[in-house]
């Protein structure tokens, strides 16, 4: 049973609608679509809503994206949290924009967020929402990429993916992630 849902990004009004931010943004989403209390908590290098009607906290941790191992390894312990109970919703410029993965566990896939939670918690045991965010042409290009908004014309799709996988997560809080996978993983256009 997931009890925490952690929404990476970065903090900051600057980056607050750039492709890195998805993980905020989807954590934002499921957070009114639960209709959790608006007042947030400071714990753990985090802002943590708790939604005690469904035994769920939403976390976005403030440790910035390349550091969110630091503050999930502190939720763990603080909640007394195991590993599968947390679900991870991050970014992926593997997939492209419209593609949302869920997956029990896995490798970071070359995610510094994703990396930092596997080397702080020892372990690749967890599940995780991918957000397809696409990748630029050239390499060298890809700090900038991720830390910028998308484009006119990928505003539309960026929205009805962050609402799939919203949508998404309700089910997984429902029927697990196993079952869940069926309707989660998809190409959305």
């Amino acid at each position: 049973m997931i009890k925490a849902l952690i929404g990476l990004g970065n903090p900051g009004k600057q980056y607050e609608k750039t492709r890195h931010n998805v993980g905020f943004m989807v954590a934002d989403v499921v957070a009114s679509l639960l209709k959790c209390p608006k007042k947030k908590k400071e714990c753990c290098f985090s802002h943590i809503i708790e939604c005690p009607d469904h035994d769920l906290i939403i976390v976005k941790p403030q440790t910035y994206m390349n550091n969110s191992g630091i503050a999930v390894k502190n939720l763990l312990e603080e909640y007394n949290l195991k590993p599968e109970e947390i679900l991870v919703v991050v970014d992926d410029l593997d997939l492209p924009l419209g593609t949302i993965r869920l997956r029990k566990s896995g490798s970071s896939g070359g995610q510094r967020g994703m990396k930092s939670i596997i080397e702080n918690i020892k372990t690749e045991n967890f599940p995780r929402l991918k957000i397809g965010i696409g990748r630029p042409k050239r390499k060298e290009d890809i700090p900038d990429y991720v830390l910028s908004e998308f484009s006119k014309d990928e505003k539309l799709l960026a929205e009805k993916v962050i609402s799939e996988s919203a949508s998404c997560i309700l089910n997984v809080l429902k029927y697990g992630v196993d079952k869940a996978m069926n309707f989660c993983n998809k190409k959305i256009v």
